[in-house]
């Protein structure tokens, strides 16, 4: 007779059997004897979670409250009277089942209490273990879920907020984020990433590096410095610098990370090559400010001769120089007179890729590089070289530029320009930060530009994206059902 019936039935009001209407019929047999349970067996304790294969892997799921309810009507518990007993006088309550259920949210956890006709606690039920401190288990791996998933408070109690389920509160998740959290994810971080440092401490290590504001705009709080190894593709270094440490000036905050980031490897391993990539700054702020991190020649007028005499060599992304390359033809055709070399635009960026990725020196370059100037002409052979192509068709429909005309010389101009010539060794390692920039992208999944963090937490993020990148860079590419790539 368990449920939550407010009152215990009355007797008198069930039917009266007759004498007569008893069944004789019984057989003379002793029937077996059955243990009985005792009058009031011990119910459980409260559920534990001791260590934590109690807690990681265990399922769970969304329950409705009038679910229980209707749970709790068929439940009989074990106990034969209420089992309070007053502190004072020693007296027992004698109320008997069955007992009132109600149910209460907790945080995320529903908790089911029975009572007896005078308000004692008979039973009380959680919905989910406890950890300690009485924290229960849900709310501790919902709290450190959100920050490992790379989501954000607000949103996810948005949505139990129009769910109508339990959320656990804002102080409570903070308090588990900074005090559990954010050091295990840093401890795990150091771990992975002294593996990977001593797998490369007996080779030549060249890294792609590249810095990360964590707003846009010239109001940046966080600077997140990343170096991915080249062959690799595994992240090795992630140094975030705040505001606070360069004067409150947050233009300076990347070059400060860069430091960090190339004393920390110079200590670790026997780096050669950095390549990183060109500055979207204007040029004098880009020389006087942030050069360091983008030419290591003109590092020594920066950090007085620091990195002079380290044989330090630095490479340019090829994608960005080529995309430089194609702005500098796109504009000369603009202008009245030059509109023919929109048509070799394309055709003079895949020279230079070619060049790059075949010449083995700077001389070399040149060599393959001012054929370009011939070629547009439809001079394919002259006294001092010839193209490399195979024979053209003729007749075909090449828009050829006459020599000396106003494209050609426009052309000429941008093929042979001095500052151009002088960064383009820089381009002959053939570098690229293509998955570098894959993973500034990936930063966005845990750490939105929309949403402001603590110093801590936005660190713990950037590490936490860090890892999820690595554990993921060598799983196969996506296919379709007939077995190509997507």
């Amino acid at each position: 007779m368990g449920g939550a019936l407010k009152a215990p039935p009355c007797l008198d009001s069930l039917p009266v059997i007759d004498a007569s209407e008893t069944v004789h019929d019984i057989p003379d047999i002793e029937p077996p004897s059955v243990d009985l349970p005792p009058p009031q067996q011990p119910l459980h304790d409260k559920l534990t979670v001791l260590t934590e294969d109690d807690l990681i892997g265990k399922r769970a799921s969304i329950t409705y409250e009038h679910c229980l309810k209707q749970l709790a009507t068929f439940l009989v518990l074990p106990i034969q009277k209420c089992p309070y007993i007053c502190s004072v006088n020693q007296v027992e309550c004698q109320c008997i089942p069955p007992f009132e259920v109600s149910i209460t949210q907790r945080g995320t956890a529903s908790i089911m209490e029975w009572t007896c006709p005078l308000g004692h606690a008979v039973y009380t039920w959680s919905s989910q273990p406890y950890l300690k401190y009485r924290m229960l288990a849900g709310d501790f791996m919902l709290a450190s879920n959100i920050l490992l998933s790379g989501s954000n408070y607000a949103k996810v109690s948005l949505l139990f907020h129009f769910m109508n389920m339990g959320m656990v509160d804002h102080s409570t998740f903070y308090t588990i984020q900074d005090t559990y959290c954010v050091e295990a994810i840093k401890e795990c971080w150091e771990e992975r990433r002294a593996e990977a440092i001593h797998r490369l401490k007996d080779r030549d290590v060249v890294i792609v590096a590249d810095g990360r504001m964590d707003s846009p705009g010239h109001c940046a709080q966080y600077c997140t410095y990343t170096a991915m190894e080249n062959e690799s593709r595994e992240i090795i270094s992630v140094i975030t610098v705040d505001k606070r440490e360069t004067g409150r000036n947050s233009v300076i905050m990347e070059r400060e990370a860069f430091v960090r980031t190339v004393d920390s490897l110079l200590n670790e391993v026997k780096l050669v090559e950095i390549s990183a990539l060109m500055s979207k700054l204007p040029l004098k702020l880009y020389v006087r400010i942030i050069t360091v991190s983008v030419n290591l020649k003109k590092a020594c007028t920066v950090h007085k001769g620091k990195y002079k005499d380290l044989g330090l060599q630095h490479s340019l992304d090829m994608w960005h120089g080529a995309k430089n390359l194609a702005k500098k033809i796109h504009a000369a055709a603009q202008v009245k007179g030059q509109s023919s070399l929109s048509y070799w635009l394309k055709d003079v960026v895949n020279h230079f890729w070619w060049c790059c990725k075949t010449a083995d020196s700077f001389e070399e370059f040149l060599d393959l590089w001012f054929i370009l100037l011939h070629h547009v002409t439809n001079e394919h052979q002259w006294v001092l070289g010839a193209c490399q192509h195979a024979d053209l068709e003729s007749g075909g429909s090449q828009q050829w530029l006459e020599r000396d005309s106003m494209a050609h010389e426009a052309l000429k101009s941008i093929v042979g320009n001095k500052r151009w010539l002088n960064v383009v060794h820089k381009y002959l390692n053939f570098r690229s930060t293509a998955d570098l920039e894959s993973f500034q992208s990936h930063i966005l999944m845990y750490a939105s530009k929309r949403t402001a963090f603590s110093p801590p937490v936005y660190q713990s993020r950037m590490l936490l994206a860090a890892m999820d990148y690595n554990f993921h860079k060598d799983r196969p590419e996506l296919c379709r059902s007939d077995g190509s790539k997507q």
